[in-house]
């Protein structure tokens, strides 16, 4: 890999500040706030932050890079597709769950839903996050669709993927701002009390976090390598070189043979962008 020790640093830089945001999320909700509880109160909606930055921040992002990690390239591809979407399904269920809470909690109190900024990009973000998932399984995961459909959706899969990610950070910077401006009194936001500057801080961590990922998952040279087209031509009826079936073809010749070989490359290049596109994702 280029560069190999310039990723490994801001792996381990990312890694850290994910779990910083994290930590700083638990302490928030447990020092200044009214800790953890399911009951309809103050505790219940504690796990809306929580879990917000556990899943939808912290583990997408461990998620969009899993491809990047150059240990993880003599895996197989099938294996890494499943980490990828295991790990987004795991973000998706906590950010479900995480809804349903801050949902449950305004019901209780009846406080009005989905009026802010916070909560339209919010909401936004989990339904496109639920398609982006159940298109990943059905095209990229799942056996059936064709090269040619993969290789066409495969720069929107990425792009929607990051600006998700984006626009999930965005939303909880609003929310986390939100929550002060509503909770916070004598001394309110403006003073800058203890809890303000923690939070804030949190908001800090949050962004570095997603600068990094986003830098990562954005290199070119970072990209898992193009594997063995072997498959893709036996499917289109070629042969790659050097295989049995080449060395048993009809005629023998060396003319034949070199005819053959010449064929198989150009097959494989035709179809390289294919596998490329179809078969790897940074997302």
């Amino acid at each position: 890999m280029e560069g190999y020790g310039r990723f490994l640093a801001l792996l381990v830089s990312a890694l850290l500040v994910g779990f910083l945001s994290v930590v700083f999320s638990l302490v928030w909700v447990f020092h200044y706030r009214e800790g953890l509880s399911w009951d309809g109160g103050s505790g219940e909606f504690n796990w809306h932050p929580v879990l917000a930055v556990t899943g939808f921040i912290f583990i997408q992002g461990i998620a969009i890079i899993v491809y990047r990690l150059p240990w993880t390239w003599k895996c197989s591809k099938l294996l890494m597709k499943f980490i990828h979407a295991g790990l987004n399904t795991i973000a998706m269920i906590l950010a479900i769950v995480s809804m349903v809470a801050v949902f449950d909690y305004h019901n209780a109190r009846n406080i009005p839903n989905v009026y802010s900024l916070h909560s339209w990009i919010g909401l936004t973000a989990v339904i496109f996050y639920s398609l982006q998932l159940f298109l990943g399984f059905a095209v990229f995961l799942l056996p059936f669709a064709p090269v040619p459909l993969r290789a066409a959706l495969m720069p929107i899969h990425v792009y929607s993927g990051l600006t998700i990610f984006a626009a999930v950070i965005g939303a909880a910077l609003m929310g986390i701002t939100e929550k002060l401006l509503f909770s916070l009194s004598n001394p309110d936001y403006s003073a800058l009390p203890p809890e303000a500057t923690f939070v804030n801080c949190l908001g800090i961590l949050l962004v570095i976090f997603g600068a990094l990922i986003l830098w990562m998952a954005s290199r070119s040279q970072w990209k898992r390598p193009p594997e063995d087209n072997a498959k893709i031509l036996q499917s289109i009826g070629e042969t790659p070189e050097g295989t049995e079936e080449e060395s048993t073809m009809t005629d023998g010749s060396n003319a034949d043979k070199s005819d053959l070989r010449i064929n198989s490359e150009a097959a494989r290049k035709q179809n390289l962008k294919f596998d490329e596109a179809g078969q790897r994702s940074t997302m």
